[in-house]
């Protein structure tokens, strides 16, 4: 007897393939990730021969890797069962046995990496005993650190002629706004750029990439200095700077094409993505074919061709090409589509709030889920998300709030967030639940309020700090007790803290206790879900164990769910798991 699997289900289970990365001597040797096992992870793809194989195999999942540039060579990053700390180790493109990459570097938190022609890598590393350290490992030599710093930082890229090195650093204390240092392989400093001003200003650059031809200096980076992310080119030799003619009004990113000559060029605005052909002689920008919704990642070839990976709200991700063609393919259950999502502007106490709405059938008021984006450095954009359009399924209404603190909408908006951390996001989030409300979308008594990571921080704190406000609250790896979480958490994350409170929880306590959800413990009236992850060094289980311990104490409901992973799971059955259990929570707690 057959089975019949939900829609919602299949989303999950249906196999999916990411953009490829190709070797940038053998454009014809890719990598990719996929979930064809039912676990993510690295994949070969001989596109001469059309073979693809499976590069990593492992109980957690893999997704962390890159090419060497002439193919020869998959590095992965081996963590264990998803704590994000380990090392790099590699494996011959065509199979054969792993071995550790780098001999004599110990393992850490990976910051950043560069591979070169000659077998040079460059390789970033952050621990909570040294901080920032950058390594250079010659072929046959033992790595060399060149880089120490107690604040967070990594590696930008490798120049083409592999004499360069360009160092993203935070050593003025801001952790949201880097700076760049040029440097040779010894170390020695070449040049700097730095529009913090010694972290007096708040603005931040970004290594983009060196121009892929041997023995150009130009660096192409992005800047703040006009209210957004924009693309600029740097020529680190004669320290002269090329602003780019490049007017559109959301944040732009771009690479190069491979020959030098152009730029491909990314737009992010109001939730959507478009590329773009950017040509450096005449200025001309020339608008790629790609259809309405939101591109994830792309990658110019060398014959001229982008491929990129697109989806929408209602469509599910695929590899697709300027060509027309689609690019790669998984094989087996394809994803059921879902429903287009709609726009809502509300006026906030900020300013004007983007909130992203997909609704069932039928008229409203419906349950509704506020389903909240971690980061909170990101935004939810009408990109294809298998749990969304599960609720959906379910007769939800699902509202996507891109409060202070997400990006996408001007660096005023994705920096409000400061001091008054978690608390602004949930004016936000009240202004747009009001809306909902008074609209007849949502109905007042069925709102749930949900989220991962920071999306979990803002669920826990709005349950102790809005209690009247939300029927049920479903947290994933959320900091829950945020003092503790300071204590156990990775040392990037206890910069961008202190960078977010101005201060150590020793420095700034009642901006700390303010914003933690265990301070409102006490408060919270409606039942609580919480789904951790055991080796999670991003939001630790012990912080949440003790918020867990109060809500026990006080006899207040709810659930916590442990499993055997870090910030979240690569397994596809994981993951199904945990939607199933919040659907059968909220289901025991709202009704069917």
């Amino acid at each position: 007897m057959s089975i019949s699997i939900p829609d919602w289900e299949k989303r999950f289970r249906a196999p999916r393939v990411g953009l490829p990365e190709w070797a940038q001597d053998a454009p014809e040797r890719s990598l990719f990730v996929s979930n064809a096992t039912g676990t993510f992870e690295l994949y070969a793809w001989d596109r001469t021969t059309g073979e693809q194989r499976q590069v990593t195999d492992r109980p957690k999942g893999t997704s962390d890797g890159t090419l060497t540039p002439d193919g020869e060579w998959v590095w992965w990053f081996a963590d264990t069962d998803g704590d994000e700390f380990g090392v790099w180790q590699r494996q011959p493109f065509g199979g054969g046995p792993d071995e550790v990459a780098v001999p004599g570097l110990p393992a850490s938190y990976p910051a950043g990496l560069a591979l070169g022609r000659d077998g040079t890598a460059v390789v970033g590393r952050s621990t909570d005993e040294d901080g920032t350290t950058i390594h250079v490992a010659r072929p046959g030599s033992e790595p060399v650190e060149i880089y120490r710093h107690a604040e967070s930082g990594g590696v930008g890229d490798l120049s083409e002629d592999g004499t360069l090195i360009v160092i993203e650093h935070t050593e003025h204390g801001d952790a949201m706004h880097s700076s760049l240092r040029v440097v040779l392989l010894d170390g020695s400093t070449v040049t700097e750029l730095d529009d913090s001003r010694g972290g007096t200003v708040e603005l931040g650059l970004e290594c983009l990439g060196f121009a892929p031809v041997a023995g150009d200096t130009r660096l192409l980076a992005a800047h703040q200095r006009r209210g957004r992310w924009e693309p600029f080119i740097w020529d680190v030799a004669t320290g002269e700077e090329t602003a780019l003619g490049i007017d559109l009004p959301g944040d732009v990113g771009a690479e190069w094409y491979p020959d030098g000559s152009a730029l491909l060029v990314a737009h992010s605005y109001r939730a959507r993505s478009e590329l773009f052909r950017y040509e450096l002689g005449s200025g001309e920008l020339t608008r790629l074919d790609t259809p309405a919704g939101s591109v994830s990642g792309a990658t110019a070839r060398p014959d001229g061709t982008v491929e990129f990976l697109w989806s929408s709200a209602a469509l599910p991700q695929v590899v697709r090409s300027t060509t027309g063609e689609t690019v790669l393919e998984a094989p087996g259950l394809a994803a059921p589509d879902s429903v287009p999502v709609e726009d809502a502007w509300v006026k906030g106490p900020g300013g004007t709030v983007h909130a992203l709405v997909q609704k069932p059938e039928g008229t409203g008021p419906f349950p509704t889920v506020f389903e909240i984006h971690g980061g909170p450095a990101w935004h939810d954009s009408d990109a294809f998300a298998a749990g969304p359009a599960a609720w959906v399924d379910h007769g939800f209404a699902v509202v996507r709030v891109n409060y202070r603190g997400s990006t996408g909408y001007g660096r005023d908006w994705t920096d409000a967030l400061k001091h008054r951390v978690g608390l602004i996001e949930l004016e936000d989030i009240a202004a747009v639940r009001e809306w909902a409300i008074d609209s007849g979308l949502a109905d007042p008594a069925k709102l749930v309020l949900a989220g991962g990571s920071w999306g979990g921080f803002l669920t826990l704190l709005g349950m102790g700090t809005q209690p009247e406000a939300w029927a049920v609250g479903l947290a994933a790896v959320p900091v829950a007790d945020y003092v503790a979480a300071y204590e156990d958490e990775m040392e990037a994350l206890k910069a961008l803290d202190r960078t977010l409170f101005g201060g150590s929880p020793e420095e700034v306590p009642e901006r700390f206790e303010a914003s933690s959800p265990i301070t409102y413990v006490g408060k919270v009236r409606a039942p609580v879900y919480i789904s951790a992850g055991l080796n999670d060094p991003r939001c630790p289980i012990r912080q949440i164990d003790n918020y867990a311990g109060q809500l026990e104490e006080l006899g207040k409901v709810h659930e916590v769910y442990r499993y055997d992973a870090g910030h979240g799971s690569l397994v596809v059955d994981e993951r199904i798991k945990q939607l199933r259990l919040e659907l059968a929570f909220v289901e025991r707690h709202l009704g069917g």
